[in-house]
């Protein structure tokens, strides 16, 4: 069938800063596709990794980058103009500065450079720390001796064959997400296919809003659009990458290759439909434009916004937790967790996971985190270390629940008591026992992580942390205690979804496989929340409960979100929760419970940004961070004042 172009695209596994395996990796990408496919393309910064850090300002690696270019162009020279192209992304010093580019190649010459136009330098991103932003220009430069090539952001690459005159346009990342962007103007100017280099990290619904995007760029555009990202083997100390592909033609999508699942994505686009479609829409044609941009006026429109009495429009008083297609999203941030510990377990090259286990919701959605990413790396389920460790206030019920759960997943149990090691420690320092204070409590706290660290040496392996985003949140965590780990699964998980995760992946992986543990989780879900570090109530029930203390974690999470996902203002968020609440079914707080657990958040969140400061790696899943490489940078002396006005 005539008018068909060809495309390949891969998320290769990436070794981070290691050019010379990069480049092999694309190699045999490039040499299995160049015989049948017209295009092959990899994802940003695919020569190096996109997860380099400062090490992009290192000479030996921008060094050995250019040297990998020049090794895949003259690749493409071996199988000649009958061949395929090649799209690689690296980054590129040109006239003292250093861009994120995508690089064309065919035939033995580079086509083209294409530098990324809109940098992301927010959230998790922070790419102006490296990279320059070039606006619309093309500038000629020399690559090597021999090799000159064109070097801008309007850059329109034009196959020159009579029946199959094809013409492409490049972008990378961000730039799609740009109210402008530079895929829009060259599909105006003329490209029929937008190839898209792509280092998108996963979060909660990013997946589908990636397709949206996609999707809605193809259908109002009128063309082919190859969206290629990062994969898995991308660094998780903060952020989680999954491989994502995708090809759409005109809206309608032609393949997709979902996240974390590997694999090649080959699909035909239909030239004779694209232009047809552009031939007939005359919204199209009546939009091509050259790149200089229009001039408008504004008209002032004297209006003031009403005040509104009613808010008409619902506001979930849990705004973490999924409220249609739970298990689905459950189950795609669990994965999320599993990709992380999974790559971090393989970059260690460590012998075992070592987890303590209270029996409470968040070590239970920690355990099962590892226990996933082991049993997909093919490992005995013995690699997961479980260590329970009864202190002072544990009950029964928790240590019960613990035993059991770990049986279930088939890890290696370990219970180790620190009442006499905190006993001697308490000696030591010359502390009553009787006075049951912040000292009485940290003491176990920090004798439980020395265990659980300890442990990790002997047997070769590494702590999962398994704290909360709520937690950290607020700092109720122990400084160098549970506060501390070298891998924190649930680092981005608030607690009210803490539960959700436990109770729904828990009772599907009841569904497939683990046999019994739905009569566990149900428990561990039941279950107060509590650090259990003060003598049980005479029954043997916990008498310590977190929510008497620093109060409902609803309330908390509730000014979390839109704390740090809005900015929403103090006044602000006091009358949006009252709307909340008003409009929940299932909880209610009073105006006075709202102020006050609103102060205690306020005070608790500002004066414990010391320990964020120094919290763990772990996964980004959702659109709210507290890490202090990505989303939150915080100086730990806030003056937090003006904050407790509302």
């Amino acid at each position: 069938m005539e008018n068909l172009f060809r495309v390949a695209g891969k998320a290769p596994k990436i070794h981070i800063g290691n050019v010379t395996k990069n480049v092999e990796e694309i190699r045999n990408f490039y040499e299995e596709q160049a015989a049948e496919t017209d295009l092959v393309v990899t994802p940003e910064l695919s020569l190096t990794g996109y997860t380099c850090g400062d090490l992009f300002h290192n000479r030996q690696l921008l060094e050995k980058t250019k040297e990998g270019l020049r090794e895949l162009t003259s690749l493409t020279a071996k199988y000649g103009e009958s061949g395929a192209g090649l799209i690689v992304g690296l980054p590129l010093e040109v006239d003292g500065e250093l861009y994120n580019c995508g690089a064309f190649m065919h035939n033995g010459k580079v086509l083209g450079i294409v530098p990324k136009t809109y940098l992301p330098n927010y959230g998790e991103f922070y790419e102006k720390r490296w990279f320059s932003a070039r606006r619309y220009d093309v500038v000629p430069i020399t690559l090597w001796e021999g090799q000159k090539t064109f070097f801008g952001n309007n850059l329109i690459f034009s196959l020159k064959d009579e029946e199959n005159p094809v013409t492409i346009g490049m972008e990378i990342c961000e730039d799609a997400w740009a109210p402008v962007s530079p895929g829009r103007l060259l599909a105006v100017n003329g490209a029929e296919i937008l190839i898209n280099l792509s280092a998108s990290n996963e979060v909660i619904g990013k997946e589908q809003f990636r397709k949206k995007l996609v999707g809605g760029v193809s259908s109002s555009c009128i063309c082919g659009y190859v969206y290629v990202s990062a994969s898995a083997y991308e660094s998780t100390s903060d952020l989680v990458f999954s491989g994502h592909l995708l090809m759409y033609e005109n809206g309608k999508e032609l393949g997709e290759i979902k996240p974390f699942q590997e694999g090649v994505l080959k699909k035909d686009f239909y030239l004779t439909k694209i232009r047809h479609d552009r031939l007939a829409n005359k919204s199209f044609t009546d939009c091509k434009r050259d790149f200089t941009f229009r001039t408008f006026e504004v008209a002032e429109w004297e209006k003031k916004l009403t005040k509104k009495e009613e808010m008409k429009r619902k506001v979930p008083i849990t705004p973490f937790v999924p409220s249609k297609n739970r298990l689905e999203r459950s189950i795609s941030i669990f994965q999320m967790q599993v990709a992380g510990l999974q790559r971090r377990l393989e970059a260690t090259k460590s012998k075992c996971i070592v987890v303590g286990v209270s029996g409470g919701l968040d070590s239970t959605l920690a355990l099962l985190v590892s226990a996933k990413a082991v049993k997909n790396l093919g490992l005995p389920s013995t690699t997961v270390v479980g260590i329970t460790m009864p202190g002072f206030g544990t009950t029964s019920r928790t240590k019960n629940n613990s035993i059991e759960l770990m049986k279930i997943l088939g890890c290696d149990i370990r219970e180790i008591s620190i009442v006499d090691s905190v006993r001697q420690h308490f000696k030591d320092i010359g502390h009553d026992e009787d006075q049951k204070d912040i000292t009485y409590e940290n003491c176990q706290a920090r004798e439980r992580t020395q265990i659980l660290m300890d442990v990790a040496n002997k047997e070769g392996g590494f702590v999962v942390g398994t704290g909360d985003l709520s937690e950290l949140a607020l700092g109720w965590c122990t400084y160098n205690g549970d506060h501390m780990s070298m891998y924190a699964v649930n680092t981005s998980i608030p607690k009210t979804l803490v539960r959700t995760l436990v109770d729904e992946v828990g009772h599907d992986l009841g569904r497939n496989g683990f046999t019994g543990i739905e009569r566990v989780i149900e428990d561990i879900v039941d279950t107060p929340v509590s650090p259990e570090l003060l003598p049980p109530n005479p029954d043997g029930t916990i008498a310590q409960k977190t929510e008497d203390t620093v109060g409902s974690y609803i309330l908390h999470d509730f000014f979390l979100y839109y704390t740090l996902r809005y900015g929403v203002k103090p006044k602000e968020l006091y009358e949006l929760c009252k709307t909340a609440v008003e409009q929940s079914q299932e909880y209610k707080f009073s105006e006075e419970e709202i102020k006050k657990w609103l102060n205690v958040f306020y005070t608790r969140f500002f004066r414990q940004q010391f320990k964020r400061n120094c919290m763990p790696d772990g996964v980004k899943v959702g659109t709210v961070s507290v890490s202090p490489r990505g989303d939150l940078r915080l100086p730990s002396e806030i003056e937090l004042e003006d904050f407790l006005d509302f």
